[in-house]
């Protein structure tokens, strides 16, 4: 029980960490002037265009069900926690080699740009490798999982063609062409499905089906734990 409290509080705090990632960099978004978007609210609402923010929220609301004891064993489920957890390395990955030295940034910036593409990846994949949930991946679970970069890249590409903006330079066809966008995406994707198979690989490697993890549903009532503590079933 007490891995199962541990576990817990990691998930918590992972969720915090975004929480507190996205709290930063909503306001630090509506303050920015200049660009395609000319009001506050426009700028907010574009943030949902970013890998970076979307990977979070589904990292954020993973870790907040696993947290609360609430997850429980479902293909959704798993497609939730695959599509977080390899969505945010992606994230953590391209940000260093491709990013991180595009922008100058100050103030609360930094703070949330920390919180988002650094402590939030580091804290879900070593959340994931220390506490699981285990049993949870399989093929077909990848297979679904890929559905989320296919339809952030479709939406990104359609929407940036009508309105004239991309979030990533490395997704913009006017800095790179169209082929240069595709070989960028390819590299990605495969990245994408590389991690996701190693993921899948090493949970079904490490499965504990013997021994579920017991965080992934509420905790017994008190008196229940003392049955079981004195050995009375």
């Amino acid at each position: 029980m007490q891995a199962s409290k541990i576990a817990r509080a990691w998930f918590g705090l992972t969720a915090l960490v975004v929480i507190a990632g996205l709290a930063a960099q909503i306001p630090v978004s509506a303050g920015t002037t200049g660009g395609v978007f000319h009001t506050p609210a426009g700028r907010v609402a574009n943030l949902l265009a970013f890998f970076t923010i979307d990977s979070n929220i589904l990292v954020g609301i993973g870790s907040l069900l696993l947290a609360l004891g609430v997850a429980g064993r479902s293909t959704l489920f798993g497609v939730l926690r695959l599509t977080g957890l390899v969505g945010i390395t992606v994230t953590g990955v391209v940000f260093q080699v491709a990013l991180a030295d595009l922008y100058e940034l100050h103030g609360w910036a930094v703070f949330a740009d920390t919180m988002l593409h650094k402590v939030s990846p580091l804290m879900c994949v070593a959340g994931w490798l220390l506490f699981g949930p285990r049993g949870q991946l399989s093929w077909r679970v990848l297979w679904w999982s890929l559905l989320y970069p296919l339809i952030w890249l479709a939406v990104t590409l359609v929407r940036g063609a009508i309105i004239g903006f991309y979030p990533y330079p490395f997704v913009d066809p006017g800095i790179n062409s169209y082929g240069g966008v595709a070989f960028n995406c390819v590299l990605i994707g495969v990245l994408f499905i590389g991690l996701a198979a190693a993921a899948v690989g090493f949970d079904r490697t490490f499965s504990r089906r013997d021994e579920p993890d017991d965080y992934l549903a509420p905790d017994p009532p008190e008196s229940v734990e003392r049955i079981r503590d004195a050995g009375t079933y």
